[in-house]
């Protein structure tokens, strides 16, 4: 079995102490790639560190997430452009809006956003999306900026049928994390009127943690518990949606 984790962050402090483990447990449990998405400048080289640690099971993006885009986001951007102009990465990401935490910054969250399309679209990348709070705000821009190349992942998705059928229609693949093992979420009943075909796993690692380890650290090896509950709401084998999955996530990031 091959399971991919699209979306961890596993080079945060939180794994520091035992990264060994994190990736020994996740190699156990089937997962083959860990996609990294970027946050903000400071975390480009805690990022590249761990990728040289296991460059096979380490894919990284780079981008601004948009809880970092503040006063100075312009010089933040300039560095993150020039760092994913001469690296080796896979995606724009992790970039998009954010107006749960802070609305203050809107027009510097949607002008770093279009900033982030325009350079996947340049170099031929997908983008990986962030979006709390904020659906109707990036599909706006994505709509306004759609291309032939243009295509990722919505990163976490927790929004109605309607705008799952928005994303698909977009060319975008729905990133299920923990949140689908969560008994009032919704997200359930949204993914029995979508396609397995437009699906990924991911985590999101040290964040949404799915059930039973809710209260704990995410990390990487949960995925296959994720797999299990998308198999359960699909009455599929296991075996198939780490199959479909997985062709899901190469198709976005040409692996």
């Amino acid at each position: 079995m091959n399971l991919i984790d699209t979306h961890a962050h596993l080079y945060q402090e939180e794994f520091l102490p035992d990264i060994d483990g994190v990736i020994a447990r996740a190699k156990e449990n089937g997962i083959s790639k860990i996609y990294l998405p970027n946050v903000d400048v400071p975390s480009i080289a805690e990022l590249k560190a761990l990728v040289l640690k296991d460059s096979a099971l380490f894919i990284p993006m780079m981008g601004l997430h948009p809880c970092y885009v503040k006063d100075d986001y312009k010089d933040q951007l300039s560095i993150i452009e020039a760092e994913l102009r001469q690296g080796t990465y896979v995606a724009v990401g992790e970039i998009g809006i954010d107006l749960f935490w802070d609305k203050s910054f809107l027009m510097q969250q949607q002008e770093a956003f279009r900033t982030q399309i325009t350079w996947a679209q340049e170099l031929n990348l997908p983008i990986v999306i962030h979006a709390r709070d904020s659906l109707e705000e990036i599909f706006q821009i994505l709509e306004a900026q759609k291309g032939p190349t243009l295509k990722g992942i919505f990163h976490c998705f927790s929004g109605t049928v309607d705008d799952a059928k928005r994303v698909i229609a977009l060319g975008f693949k729905i990133g299920v994390g923990g949140v689908v093992t969560f008994k009032n979420a919704g997200l359930d009943k949204v993914l029995k009127e979508i396609a397995l075909e437009h699906l990924v796993l991911e985590t999101d690692a040290p964040y949404l943690t799915p059930v039973p380890h809710r209260g704990k650290r995410n990390e990487s090896s949960y995925v296959k518990g994720i797999a299990e509950k998308v198999a359960e709401l699909y009455a599929l084998p296991l075996s198939e949606v780490a199959r479909v999955t997985t062709e899901n996530a190469a198709a976005i990031f040409d692996f």
